[in-house]
């Protein structure tokens, strides 16, 4: 079976206002223990290989395997990071060993009067089979966002 060669191009952003405390979002990304707890989350996935190294040219790595489905694995490393401001990342994604994309994604954290305002925004571009995978990306990174916002909810109910 020969694998037709192609290219395409997907962006997004996505913003989203939690009632947190800047640096209660700031640590849910910067917090090993904290991203662990809501990154790729849930009852659908069986945890794989996890790396964090959060510095400018760290590198971070989540795999998992979907259950009755394919093994999903992230590599991304950070190029940027002004504390409370940004995370600039690139990052690249395995679907069943396969090189699906490579992505730029920038992370914005700003204060509100209810807390903080997180804006998300991403480029990809999406290689082979997966070129038309651009709209299931942006629904992904809102699981992940929606997953975000339950673990602050959880967390302020808690009291911290």
């Amino acid at each position: 079976m020969t694998i037709e060669r192609r290219l395409a191009r997907a962006g997004f952003t996505l913003t989203r206002d939690y009632p947190a405390p800047l640096e209660r979002l700031w640590d849910a990304f910067a917090d090993e223990q904290q991203k662990l707890a809501w990154w790729g989350a849930g009852d659908t996935i069986e945890p794989g290989e996890w790396v964090f190294d959060f510095r400018v040219g760290g590198r971070d790595v989540a795999e998992a395997k979907f259950h009755e489905g394919p093994v999903s694995r992230y590599e991304g490393t950070y190029t940027d990071i002004v504390e409370h401001v940004r995370i600039v990342t690139t990052y690249d994604m395995w679907l069943d060993g396969v090189h699906m994309s490579t992505s730029v994604a920038s992370f914005e954290f700003e204060p509100i009067d209810e807390g903080s305002r997180f804006t998300h925004v991403e480029h990809g571009v999406f290689f082979d089979q997966f070129w038309a995978d651009g709209p299931n990306r942006e629904e992904g990174s809102r699981g992940l966002l929606d997953a975000l916002g339950n673990y602050l909810a959880a967390r302020r109910g808690a009291g911290d």
